[in-house]
């Protein structure tokens, strides 16, 4: 057609013979939101990968604009007008926000103020609270991810491709992004928005196409779809089971109390903050980006030090502990999950074996420790089969995973240790509705076991659904404790509000 800015025919990408998607063929149009959705695995992120110039087609051709085009790197297909924002956030850290945001646009003399003031304005005018003076690694995620969107929106591409970009945004920081896409649209540029909410892509959303086992199986107007045909599409079945707690259930109850925080302080992030996590329960810590919930957790599992003076108490099965580091925690039984897979959660050159490994290596107290190949495959196929993993092949290091699929990785690394504590942090960002069913049972399964989990949610269906005790952080304190039978998403929002 000739209001297509992006065709794919009979594309086909395989890694070692084996095709991530096979005989595609995909449009897109100018001016539209096109949603592309499936489970983790199905595709979706390589097929986008080869529009922006990551990964070369194995068969197929790819035309822009009405031209055969083939991008030998995003820098490439980036001066041709096709911008991507990943799923995993790829800045500089030693960079400032501003830097980052104009990187490769330096003049020889370049003045910090003004480029700072710059920047400031682009990011208040897309609705993004972000301090451009800041640098990067001390940014959250969800600030991570506004400066990524906001990089590709100043490239001025006329193709923007988003992996997941609402997964750490706050309902308000939502709202900002959607009427963006809407005056992007209006401005003629074309999207494509790869996400995991369905509601999402439903309301904003001109066309889907839904892949499943690398090929499209559905694609057509938005309107002509449901959430449950979506769905349908997408795992090739409809889920039994209960997704975001549509299904009241019963909290468990009170075990023994295997962590005691009293007031709690650590650098202004953590404020006086006292609560505890009892065996056989899952406690649910819901508030809103920048409420303190992670330092929380990062201090009592070892990743963050508390205040010397006046930092609080922290007491582990009754014990007093102070965790400077996190081995000396996770020898005791406290492992966290982390929020920010990429970054601190797995060796991504290594396979999904090699890590495991090194996760069961971790509990050992023997300094010489062997590294068996064998040992590797073995935990690979034993955690595989339990989780659903899926791979490329035995030998796919984890880079060429799906979010999902590398998500797994980093749990099952985490629950190798045996812990009795185990803290997830955001565990279904950035995960297909068929994997958070498979999670959100598992978490259920490890608390009807009597272990202690705690689930640190932004999502609070998820918190409700998940949750027997609900911790509401705010300004770095819990301002309120509450059992599921009294919790409500209006009582909930209210104490992270106001």
């Amino acid at each position: 057609m000739a209001d297509n800015i992006i065709e794919l025919k009979d594309a086909t990408k395989a890694f070692s013979r084996i095709p991530a998607f096979k005989n595609v063929n995909f449009d897109l149009r100018k001016g539209e939101i096109h949603a592309l959705l499936g489970e983790n695995g199905a595709g979706k992120s390589t097929l986008t990968k080869v529009m922006a110039g990551v990964f070369k087609l194995t068969e197929g051709k790819l035309f822009f604009d009405g031209k055969e085009v083939s991008f030998a790197t995003p820098a490439e297909a980036l001066r041709a007008g096709i911008a991507m924002v990943f799923q995993e956030t790829n800045l500089v850290p030693a960079m400032t926000v501003a830097q980052n945001l104009y990187l490769g646009e330096e003049k020889m003399f370049n003045r910090l103020r003004g480029l700072y003031i710059q920047a400031r304005q682009f990011l208040a005018g897309m609705g993004f609270q972000v301090d451009p003076t800041a640098q990067v690694s001390t940014l959250g995620a969800a600030h991570k991810q506004m400066v990524e969107i906001a990089r590709a929106v100043h490239h001025k591409a006329r193709v923007i491709i988003f992996d997941e970009p609402t997964a750490t945004l706050t309902p308000e920081e939502k709202r900002h992004f959607f009427n963006l896409l809407q005056r992007l649209v209006k401005e003629g540029i074309a999207i494509i928005f790869i996400t995991h909410a369905l509601e999402e892509a439903l309301a904003v959303a001109n066309r889907i196409t839904v892949m499943r086992d690398g090929e499209i199986v559905a694609s057509g107007e938005a309107k002509g779809f449901t959430r449950a045909s979506i769905v349908q599409a997408m795992v090739g079945r409809t889920l039994t089971e209960t997704l975001h707690g549509e299904v009241k259930r019963t909290a468990r109850p009170y075990g023994d109390k295997v962590l005691s925080v009293e007031n709690l302080s650590c650098a202004g992030l953590v404020r006086n903050s006292s609560f505890s996590v009892f065996s056989g329960q899952v406690t649910g810590m819901f508030g809103l980006v920048g409420a303190g919930r992670t330092e929380m957790a990062k201090v009592v599992a070892g990743l963050l030090k508390r205040n010397i003076f006046h930092g609080g108490e922290i007491r582990l099965l009754g014990k007093s502990v102070r965790y400077r580091v996190p081995r000396p925690a996770v020898r005791d039984g406290i492992v966290y999950v982390t929020e920010d897979r990429k970054f601190d959660g797995f060796f991504e050159t290594m396979t999904a074996g090699e890590n495991l490994q090194i996760g069961e290596l971790t509990d050992t107290s023997n300094p010489v420790s062997i590294v068996s190949m064998a040992r590797a495959r073995e935990l690979a196929k034993q955690w595989g089969e339990r989780l659903r993993l899926k791979q490329i092949s035995d030998r796919a290091r984890m880079i060429e995973l799906s979010g999902g699929n590398q998500q797994k990785v980093v749990i099952a690394k985490s629950l190798i240790q045996q812990p009795k504590l185990v803290i997830f942090d955001e565990p279904t960002r950035g995960v297909d509705v068929g994997a958070i069913v498979e999670i959100h049972q598992l978490i259920s399964d490890l608390a009807d076991q009597g272990m202690a989990v705690v689930v640190i949610s932004s999502y609070l269906p998820e918190i409700l659904a998940v949750s027997d005790r609900i911790l509401v952080v705010k300004r770095g304190r819990v301002v309120e404790e509450m059992m599921l039978s009294d919790a409500t998403e209006e009582r909930v929002m209210f104490a992270a509000v106001h």
